[in-house]
């Protein structure tokens, strides 16, 4: 059996750079990659689902403490263009999520994911942020409106439905 880390090992130590494309994987794709493996971001898992494609990843990540999404596990997908980093990486959410920053086709709204994106800041640094995001709105900058403004008005109620939604679609099913 094959593992993602095991491939990034061997290329790494191969110095061999591949991709679907057949097109060079730049050495800080691989690097950044391998990091986010070998040396996990706090509450988050980080996977290569297809050991020919290193720029798309998927991430799990746990709901921030006193949030009302903590005990939530969240899925992501993070796909590197060819840009990278010069562009910043597409990033969304699987897991339906009630909150004003992200909508219902998991887009963020994050300015380091935007108009504020720089070369300097890395994968690992990205999802730190989403993570900061997600238990921390800013409804003044909302993709919805309705819970922007909810979440305003009446945080207690806002907190409410994150709360159930988390439950519903992101809370860790025990295995029997």
């Amino acid at each position: 059996l094959i593992t993602s880390y095991t491939v990034i090992q061997y290329l790494l130590t191969n110095h061999i750079h591949i991709h679907k494309t057949m097109s060079v994987l730049p050495k800080r794709i691989i690097k950044e990659t391998k990091n986010l493996i070998v040396d996990p971001v706090p509450g988050m898992k980080t996977e290569i689902p297809d050991e020919d494609n290193l720029r798309y990843l998927t991430v799990q990540m746990e709901g921030p403490g006193n949030s009302p999404y903590q005990g939530g596990v969240f899925q992501l997908e993070l796909y590197l263009p060819e840009e990278y980093p010069m562009e910043p990486p597409k990033i969304r959410f699987l897991t339906p999520v009630y909150h004003p920053n992200i909508d219902k086709l998991g887009r963020i709204c994050l300015d380091v994911l935007k108009d504020h994106w720089s070369p300097a800041f890395q994968i690992r640094t990205v999802l730190l942020s989403i993570q900061q995001l997600l238990g921390t709105p800013n409804p003044d900058d909302p993709l919805l409106s309705d819970i922007a403004e909810l979440c305003k008005n009446d945080n207690a109620k806002y907190c409410e439905i994150a709360k159930e939604w988390t439950f519903k679609y992101a809370a860790e099913k025990k295995k029997e």
